[in-house]
């Protein structure tokens, strides 16, 4: 039988504030911006953002504040064609928000967030009709009991799961055997399992936990990954970067649509990639958000930041 949707999300969206600056200052220093801009975002929000822009049929599930940033955040999933249906609005909640410097040198970005108490979402606000209307899952791991919740949900119906995670959760050693696809901050799995060597950190997850594929996004060197005792190194593409908000975001929306499209997992990791890598070519988290073609394109034309340390 045919579900209503292809993917449905669980986890953060954000509004974020956006200073650009010619340049980051030393610690202490001071330096003018040159543009504010507010923008939407969020990890799991974006994911389902770009999922959408790709074809799918895409679901979101979190909450959003009633304030002037929560409708900012609404008005673009609306735009994007995103199911909202299970979307909590939290009456006198401030939505998640972020302040995100942007050096225009270089297009990287430092960023500082709040989300407040009030958004937090809990397992029995979730229902099994919520996920199993979905072929495949994606997660985040801030509200760690709402998301093992959904991902037990997908596990019994047989439904897979991917999650993007970027930081240690209490707990969330529960949700970890439940996931398919980890698609990890380059930062994550050293933390976690406290092995610096990248690849020996990605066979300990996936020795313990069991996840079909084990993987880290790099920034612009690409991402890594480790499925069926083999290491796949797929390199970044160069474009020009002009803002690297959203990079993660997007390269996992596109993962989920590589993943419902049953390519293989290098082309997956290629594709993934070059969305991300396309969506840095503008401002804000959703600023560049490209289809399946531009992806394509860039993968038969593009360059690469090929680095020896993961090519080995």
């Amino acid at each position: 039988m045919t579900k209503p949707f292809d993917v449905v999300g669980v986890g953060l969206n954000a509004t974020d504030t956006m200073l650009l600056v010619p340049h980051f200052p030393a610690y202490g220093g001071k330096v003018p911006f040159t543009r504010e801009i507010i923008s939407p975002g969020g990890q799991v929000a974006s994911a389902m953002v770009t999922c959408s822009r790709l074809g799918l049929r895409a679901k979101y599930i979190g909450t959003v504040g009633d304030d002037e940033r929560g409708e900012i955040q609404m008005r673009s999933l609306v735009s994007s064609g995103v199911d909202l249906t299970h979307v909590q609005r939290r009456a006198n909640c401030p939505n998640q928000s972020a302040y995100i410097v942007i050096d225009q040198s270089t297009g990287e970005r430092t960023v500082f967030w709040n989300r407040p108490d009030c958004l937090a979402i809990s397992p029995d606000q979730i229902d099994p009709d919520q996920i199993t209307c979905a072929r495949l899952l994606h997660i985040d791991g801030h509200d760690t009991r709402a998301v093992e919740h959904a991902a037990r949900i997908a596990r019994q119906h047989g439904i897979p799961i991917t999650v993007d995670v970027d930081t240690i959760y209490a707990g969330f050693d529960r949700v970890l055997p439940l996931v398919d696809y980890l698609i990890a901050s380059s930062e994550f799995p050293g933390r976690w399992t406290r092995i610096d060597d990248p690849r020996k950190a990605l066979e300990a997850l996936q020795r313990e936990y069991g996840m079909r594929v084990a993987a880290m996004t790099l920034g612009s060197h690409g991402a890594l990954a480790l499925a069926d005792g083999k290491f796949h190194y797929s390199p970044g593409y160069v474009v020009h970067c002009v803002d690297t908000t959203g990079a993660g975001d997007v390269f996992h929306g596109a993962f989920c649509y590589a993943v419902l499209d049953r390519m293989s997992l290098s082309a997956a990791l290629d594709f993934s990639n070059a969305l991300a890598a396309l969506n840095c070519t503008a401002i804000g988290a959703r600023g560049g958000i490209s289809g399946a073609d531009a992806a394509r394109d860039l993968m038969e034309r593009g360059q690469r930041h090929v680095n020896a340390e993961y090519a080995i």
